[in-house]
């Protein structure tokens, strides 16, 4: 057990600290959580009684998982707070950490509390409306200011650049030789002499200096688990420039195929690059910038995966993004910006925009996932699905997993997997064949199979 965690524990319970002795109390449990949500935060020790005294909860396989999806269930907007287990004195503790909110009132099921001293106290109706009140008052995270930062911070050149990107894709008259400054006042992106921190990430002469958080990490790995790099980059400067230095980084890592289509030569993409450059720009301009972590480019044999920072905005849910959902900006002044030179439209159409341009590429719907409090959009290569693995006989799985991870498989690579004769691997082969889930590639000696 760390020195935190026992440290917390003989500090007792407090304004930010919570004990309960089981996973049982899950209405008390709850209530906690929203409490410290719609306050400054806190931590929950589950397994702990009430007089400090480490009494161990007992965790099965799933139990984490289950407990972490009923929080998001019973919370709205929802909570997706750090959970972890510590031993102490040989029992499981579970630490369950919760930080302020951004969005409030929070709910549980359909009550508010709010952590007052060491108890948490049921707000009231008038209470929630005010809560309700100052939430609309609130001024974005890109709109405040920037502490340290003045004009000689913002990169002169490609603010001109930017009006006239304007100019040419919205077909509006800009007076490109105002000043630079006046340009950033009539967007609202300076206050006087005070420089936004929307400003800093689209025309600052160096973010990261501000917000070294203010980055976008594209690695290409080696097979379909995240352990060994083949290719890694990280890129700074300005979230304008970010967008293309990422797909340029994706480009080189996908194949391009060329046919003959009657006299034209036509080059297709392995993936279509309107898709992943609208899942990164979702990513950079939709981030939770105030976070430490960065938009990330994860690259595999059979898929791409985009991570961006932060949970979707409420009320939109990811069950919304496949279908028709209002636009909702988490920073107001970057997507203003984003939309003037085309990079999002703010009619919500982006996702479904993935959606299309992926089914009409020939490749499977891409996943929309939130994982780790962050949405993670998965651009698939192959049709294999979890709902069909389920379908497959275990042999059949392992040969499917096999490709995944090494490209593809032979049948005397087959006959090794599965410990099996040569007519049965043939078998297996010949099933997943007939269901159009792999297909068999070359002749002779060089026979061999991979995914549809």
């Amino acid at each position: 057990m760390s020195k935190r965690i026992r440290d917390l524990i003989g500090g007792g319970e407090s304004q930010r600290v919570e004990f309960k002795s089981s996973l049982k109390l899950s209405k008390g449990i709850g209530e906690s959580i929203v409490a410290f949500a719609n306050a400054d935060g806190g931590v929950i020790l589950i397994g702990v009684s009430d007089h400090g005294k480490g009494v161990g909860i007992s965790l099965g396989r799933n139990t984490i998982e289950e407990f972490v999806n009923w929080i998001k269930r019973s919370t709205d907007p929802q909570i997706y707070p750090d959970v972890q287990v510590h031993q102490i004195e040989g029992k499981q503790i579970l630490e369950v950490l919760v930080k302020e909110n951004e969005e409030k009132p929070v709910f549980f099921k359909d009550r508010v509390f709010q952590r007052v001293g060491k108890t948490n106290q049921r707000i009231s109706a008038s209470k929630i409306r005010e809560l309700a009140k100052q939430e609309r008052k609130k001024i974005f995270w890109d709109s405040r200011e920037v502490e340290g930062a003045g004009l000689q911070d913002i990169d002169e050149i490609l603010v001109k650049w930017f009006l006239k990107e304007i100019e040419q894709t919205r077909r509006l008259e800009i007076d490109r030789d105002i000043p630079f400054k006046e340009a950033l006042e009539r967007l609202d992106l300076i206050r006087g002499e005070k420089i936004t921190n929307a400003a800093i990430l689209l025309f600052g002469k160096l973010p990261q200096r501000f917000f070294p958080q203010a980055e976008v990490r594209c690695g290409r790995f080696k097979g379909t688990k995240p352990l060994s790099f083949i290719d890694m980059k990280v890129f700074e400067g300005s979230i304008i420039n970010q967008r293309e230095d990422a797909v340029a980084f994706v480009k080189q890592h996908i194949e391009l195929q060329a046919e003959i289509v009657g006299k034209e030569r036509v080059e297709t993409w392995e993936y279509p690059i309107e898709a992943i450059r609208e899942a990164i720009t979702n990513a950079i301009c939709h981030r939770k910038y105030d976070t430490t972590s960065n938009v990330q480019v994860r690259m595999f044999d059979d898929r791409i995966e985009v991570w961006g920072c932060g949970s979707l905005p409420t009320p939109i849910t990811v069950e919304d993004l496949k279908k028709a959902h209002k636009s909702v900006l988490r920073n107001s002044l970057i997507g203003k910006c984003f939309f003037l030179i085309k990079f999002i439209e703010q009619w919500g159409t982006g996702t479904n925009r993935i959606v299309d341009s992926c089914v009409s590429h020939g490749l499977p719907e891409p996943l929309f996932e939130e994982m780790s409090g962050g949405l993670v959009v998965t651009l698939r290569k192959y049709r294999v699905t979890e709902e069909l693995m389920k379908e497959l006989e275990e042999q059949e799985k392992a040969i499917v997993n096999h490709i995944m991870d090494k490209g593809r498989i032979t049948r005397q690579e087959c006959e090794k997997l599965l410990q099996v004769s040569t007519m049965s691997a043939f078998r297996y082969l010949k099933a997943l064949e007939d269901k159009k889930i792999i297909v068999r590639k070359g002749s002779g000696k060089n026979i061999h199979y991979v995914l549809v």
